[in-house]
């Protein structure tokens, strides 16, 4: 655990004995205002946006017709080329990055430790990634039918500034790793989807529980995502990237 992290950790405790760690009215009813409420619906609006489909579309196919019929970066790249698949995974980041930051803006969230915010608006602000990769995996403009959340989830948290930068990038470390000794995306997507709650705890300690929670159900849902990923690992028949 980060020495900050360690000290957050024993001032959070502190602030539980006397009960001043506990939401107010104010910072629960904030988080339920007209800008949260819109913030995560224009989150989910950019997470939405099809990216892989339109690129795909571009060069005269349909996605989801070719290789794994998924419209993410990874089955962009496998049918069309890595640079276009690196193009998708930015495209699909941003999509998640760019709502982050402006509800973060507008609430004056960024740069502020998780020891400072309190709990409700901690809950609101990972909010606002999680409609994002709703968005993403629930596409309104593709029969809400998308992708599997992992480019817009590690966008939309590496812009949770600095609740959630560190942890994303460690998960994102922990995917690099597994997906290169095994040549298998999936594994590494769902390892990190596994390691994401615990950098989160580890990096923000007590303060932020809220949040570790939430990246939990986060990286369930990419894990779910992915269950027909795992039944091919299974059967040994999931596809391996080149060497």
């Amino acid at each position: 655990m980060a020495p900050d992290a360690v000290a957050g950790t024993v001032a959070w405790l502190q602030s539980v004995v006397s009960g001043d760690s506990l939401p107010s009215a104010s910072s629960w009813s904030a988080a339920w205002t007209t800008t949260w409420t819109f913030g995560w619906i224009v989150s989910f609006l950019c997470g939405s946006i099809p990216f892989g489909l339109l690129i795909a579309k571009c060069k005269g196919i349909d996605i989801r017709t070719h290789g794994s019929g998924n419209i993410g970066a990874t089955n962009v790249g496998r049918v069309l080329g890595k640079p276009l698949g690196y193009l998708c995974f930015l495209l699909d980041a941003s999509k998640g990055a760019i709502p982050v930051l402006w509800v973060g803006w507008s609430h004056q969230l960024l740069g502020v430790a998780a020891v400072d915010v309190p709990p409700g608006v901690q809950l609101a602000w990972f909010a606002t990634p999680i409609c994002a990769v709703l968005g993403h995996m629930f596409t309104p403009f593709a029969g809400f039918k998308g992708g599997k959340g992992v480019a817009t989830a590690f966008g939309g948290l590496l812009a949770l500034w600095p609740l959630a930068t560190i942890p994303v990038l460690v998960a994102g470390v922990v995917f690099a790793v597994v997906a290169k000794a095994t040549r298998y995306v999936s594994l590494g997507s769902i390892v990190a989807s596994v390691a994401l709650p615990v950098a989160v705890f580890a990096w923000g300690g007590a303060p932020a529980l809220p949040m570790t929670a939430l990246s939990a159900l986060l990286g369930a849902a990419v894990i779910w995502k992915h269950r027909t990923n795992i039944a091919r690992l299974l059967a040994g028949t999931e596809n391996r990237t080149r060497g």
